[in-house]
Order: structure tokens, then C-alpha cells, then sequence
């Protein structure tokens, strides 16, 4: 039992902004976490999620010169913060029109895929499948689309079924997303700031090199918390449910239940009550942190936005509570 003399709470008095990194694949392909967190959102330190893929352009086209096997592809825009060229701020990377890109057709069975790719330099660039007497949707296997390398990004795929050089025909180009192209926005995502996470709504396919999905990577500020003095009473923001229910005839009853969320709060004595920094701090989006015992590992983040109700007692110092709007219940951390 932690009798609680040691408590503290803090506040998100500052941010220490980082680089773009490499999110972590949980295994699912589908859930992907970053080693920091929480994500602050106070304003200017607003987080950024890039997973790879095309966001604008890049349709591609039989080759205007009409050359043998070739195809043009239009200028695009895509999210891929580790190619070169790269924003380091939105992770957005602007690529010219390539014309007359080669497409590999079979030289004894006539079924072969190309993926037409914007590879990790930045440039547009052919990868050839394996060749074979029919078309497969198996990646890396004969006749179907070959494992992209990673760090690339799929724009499209050519699909050829004669051993003849010819003018690639416009039926022959595939850009379905998700199925010949890769979107920076496809499948869509849910994001957990406080947990450092974000959740795909379907696995991601695993095209590239390993085999493994395309890359997410995120640029996101952490908090510097400074600790409120004095503080007590504490309560985080968490869920709860209320039942009712419905009477039919024969004696019947349905029930049924809603969940809201509630709000964190903690109540503080104040310097003079006008001066105090948390008071500047009341109408951000920001990261609180509660400790149980300054001294042990365990804390609980809350998010939310904070507004403030002060007292002003005669002969009294200025006191004040502090309420936290949430989106989201506070989270436990063990470790």
C-alpha cells in the first residue's frame, strides 16, 4: 500500500523536438510504435505521421515517343522522409516527370511484371518480377509483382504477356491503390500520442525486401514537464458507463449501456495568482504527468487542454483548479 506523501503532477512546460524516426512494426504490420512519447501537440510542435507513399501525380503512361516497352511517368509528390530530397519537416518530397522508363518483358514465357518505383535516392527507376506462363498476385514469386527494395515507393505496375517488343498498350499500366500502389494514406490510421502508436485499419501488405511493409516514420516533440507545487488531489480523466433500459411486453426488459469520457483535475495553491507560469499554459493542448511517488518508476500521461477556476480568499493564499478537457483517458505506466 503507497500512502501518498510523495506525489507530484506535472505540466508540459516545454518541448524537445525531434527528427524524423522509424516507427517499429509490432508484428501485426498493422500497429507501429515509436521508442518516444508522449507526442506533445502544443502549438508549433504539432507531431507529424509519414508512412511512405505517393500523395499527388506520378500517373503513368504509354511512352509518348512511342517507344518499345517504355512508359512515362508524371510528376509527383510523395511522403518518404528518409529519401533524398526530403522535407525534414513534413517529410514530403517533391519528383520530376521520367519518360521513356523501361519496362522487362519475358524472353521465353511471355508473363512479367515491372513495378515502376521512386526509389530511396528519389528517382523513378523499373523493378523487374521473375518471369512465367501466367500472372500471379504472389509477391516475389514467378509472374507475379517482385518485392519492391525498402526505402522505395510502388507507383504502378506494367504487366506484359508477349515475349515481343511492342508499344506498351495504356490496359497493360495498373495503379489500383493498394493493390499495384502504394498511398501515403492507404490504409487509413488512428493515432495514440500518449502510447506512441498509431493502428492501421488493415495490415500493411508486405511488398518490399524482407518481405516487409513500407516504412512509417514520425517527427514528434516530447514534453519537459515542470512540477506544479503545491498540488494535491489529483483525478485523472477516465471512462465510465451508464445503464438503463427499456420494459416490453410480457415482462421483457432490454438494457443497454453508454461510456463518456471524463475530465483530469488537480486543485493548486498559487504565487499571486495572476503572474504563475501554469496560468499562461490554460487553453493549450498539453501533456500532464502524474507520479504516485517521485522516487518509483510508475506515472500516469494525460492529455488534454486546461482551463482554470481561481479563488482569491482574504487572508489566504490564492488558490485554483485546474480542469483537463481529454480526448482520451489518461494511460498507466508501469515502466
Amino acid at each position: 500500500m503507497t500512502t501518498l506523501i510523495n506525489s507530484t503532477v506535472e505540466y508540459e512546460a516545454g518541448q524537445s523536438q525531434n527528427a524524423f524516426a522509424a516507427m517499429t512494426d509490432s508484428g501485426d504490420h498493422a500497429i507501429f510504435t515509436l521508442a518516444a512519447k508522449p507526442w506533445s501537440q502544443a502549438t508549433g510542435y504539432e507531431y507529424k505521421i509519414a508512412p511512405y507513399g505517393l500523395a499527388t501525380g506520378g500517373v503513368i503512361s504509354p511512352a509518348a515517343a512511342a517507344g518499345n516497352n517504355n512508359v512515362d511517368v508524371a510528376a509527383l509528390t510523395a511522403y518518404a522522409p528518409g529519401m533524398t530530397g526530403a522535407s525534414a519537416t513534413t517529410g514530403l518530397i517533391s519528383v520530376g516527370a521520367a519518360t521513356n522508363i523501361a519496362a522487362t518483358r519475358g524472353t521465353t514465357n511471355g508473363y512479367r511484371i515491372t513495378s515502376i518505383t521512386v526509389d530511396s535516392t528519389g528517382a523513378v527507376v523499373a523493378v523487374s518480377g521473375t518471369e512465367s506462363t501466367a500472372f500471379t498476385e504472389t509477391r516475389g514469386a514467378a509472374g507475379g509483382p517482385p518485392l519492391i527494395p525498402v526505402g522505395s515507393i510502388e507507383i504502378g505496375q506494367v504487366r506484359l504477356s508477349s515475349i515481343t517488343a511492342a508499344v506498351i498498350a495504356s490496359t497493360e499500366i495498373f495503379q489500383v491503390v493498394g493493390t499495384h500502389q502504394e498511398r501515403y494514406d492507404y490504409p487509413v490510421w488512428s493515432e495514440d500520442p500518449i502510447r506512441g502508436q498509431v493502428e492501421f485499419s488493415s495490415a500493411l501488405p508486405l511488398i518490399h525486401t524482407g518481405p516487409v511493409p513500407k516504412k512509417v516514420m514520425a517527427r514528434v516533440a516530447t514534453p519537459l514537464f515542470a512540477v506544479i507545487e503545491p498540488a494535491r488531489n489529483w483525478k485523472p480523466a477516465e471512462t465510465s458507463n451508464s445503464a438503463s433500459s427499456q420494459q416490453y411486453y410480457n415482462g421483457k426488459t432490454v438494457g443497454s449501456f453508454t461510456t463518456s469520457q471524463g475530465q483530469a483535475s488537480v486543485e493548486l495553491s498559487l504565487g499571486d495568482g495572476v503572474s504563475d507560469a501554469i496560468i499562461a499554459k490554460m487553453g493549450q493542448n498539453l501533456c500532464w504527468r502524474y507520479k504516485p511517488d517521485k522516487y518509483r518508476t510508475p506515472y500516469q500521461i494525460t492529455k488534454g487542454v486546461g482551463s482554470i477556476a481561481r479563488t482569491n480568499t482574504a487572508g489566504a493564499s490564492p488558490t485554483a483548479t485546474i480542469t483537463i478537457s481529454v480526448q482520451q483517458p489518461s494511460v498507466d505506466f508501469a515502466s
